[in-house]
């Protein structure tokens, strides 16, 4: 095994201003330590994040970022002290890769929500080197926050699920929403919206999507397999749902009324919000007093919930519907993914990519 003393260099694409136009950018690794992973990255998903962070939309960016955090790559080395992953295995790595160990949340398994977590991208490691994500050639990541990737399952496959299968797993899991006979909706048909159709199948739910138009209505009730499509601007159907849901899960990463889903749960029923969203979203009080309905947000899953999720879409053979690009490809499949013209997640082939610096 080659020394991990020594500090690489990679070449990823970067995103350099808020236009958000990413381009080839060469930048050292940080250095490795005993507990760390060197990942030569195969595969990338490309996320809504992803663009929100690449064109500061939150105004949090610094620049240059390398975004990108549903990776899927190769271990080439491991550190001294890491017991969970040999080099030749595939894993993952997903939107954290760092967080204090000492909390309550990193004490109970849910280290996402750690006040000192660690964004794969557009953050500052312990080291005090920026973060880079999963658009580059390589990676090195603490074993903690590196997860295997089932046999059998292939990479471009398996990218999407650490961010868009994830999101739609952790609530359904936490808010005790895994049993079967349920019935519930997934709110946007995109990334995180085809795979929590998928999942909520899956886990034996009466599934409606809901969107704002009829176009995704063949493929949602023929392809992915909903039981029901549900158009938001239809006055009479809407008011026909009524307190028919147990939870709907929102999957819409812009400025949308709520309102209009709160009234299709019923007593106790859950609007859990899944989107990153830079403006206020209203609702007037009774909509959730009147039945006892909650709001709630989630962010991705712990590193626990990532291993149940793969094994999961494992033993129910379910895969993400994606478009794969090479990496020159990315700013073109950026543009499309802000128009919604891709079906359902653009897998970005970083290994199959030449990747040079400019």
């Amino acid at each position: 095994m080659g020394s991990l003393e020594n500090e690489r260099k990679t070449t990823g694409w970067a995103a350099r201003d808020p236009s958000g136009i990413l381009s080839p950018y060469t930048y050292s690794l940080r250095n490795t330590g005993p507990e760390d992973v060197f990942i030569k990255v195969i595969c990338c998903g490309i996320c809504h994040t992803d663009i929100h962070q690449a064109k500061n939309d939150l105004g949090m960016s610094n620049y240059p970022m390398v975004p990108g955090h549903e990776v899927v790559g190769e271990v080439v080395e491991v550190g001294s002290d890491v017991t969970k992953f040999t080099a030749g295995d595939i894993v993952g790595v997903g939107y954290v890769v760092g967080c204090c160990k000492n909390c309550s949340p990193c004490n109970t398994d849910r280290e996402q929500y750690c006040a000192k977590k660690i964004w794969t991208y557009n953050d500052v490691y312990t080291d005090g080197k920026p973060t880079q994500g999963g658009f580059s050639g390589s990676m090195v990541v603490d074993q903690k926050f590196v997860v295997k990737i089932p046999d059998g399952l292939a990479p471009e496959q398996a990218a999407p699920l650490l961010c868009a299968g994830v999101t739609v797993y952790s609530p359904l899991n936490h808010f005790g929403l895994k049993e079967s006979g349920l019935r519930g909706a997934i709110l946007g048909l995109g990334g995180v919206g085809h795979m929590g159709v998928k999942m909520a199948k899956a886990m034996g739910h009466h599934v409606t999507v809901i969107s704002s138009t009829d176009k995704k209505k063949t493929e949602a009730l023929d392809h992915l397999g909903a039981d029901e499509y549900l158009v938001s601007s239809d006055t009479e159907a809407m008011q026909k749902a009524a307190e028919s849901l147990d939870y709907i899960i929102d999957t819409v990463p812009a400025f949308h009324p709520l309102e209009p889903y709160l009234s299709l749960l019923r007593i106790d029923g859950k609007l859990i919000l899944t989107g990153v969203i830079n403006t206020p979203l209203q609702f007037l009080t009774p909509t959730v007093m009147l039945g006892r309905k909650s709001i709630a947000g989630t962010l991705v899953g712990s590193m626990k919930e990532q291993e149940e999720m793969l094994a999961f879409c494992k033993e129910k053979n379910l895969t993400s519907m994606i478009e794969v690009v090479k990496m020159d490809y990315i700013n073109t499949a950026i543009e499309r993914l802000e128009k919604n013209d891709v079906r359902y997640r653009f897998v970005v082939d970083v290994a199959g990519s030449k990747i040079d610096d400019q």
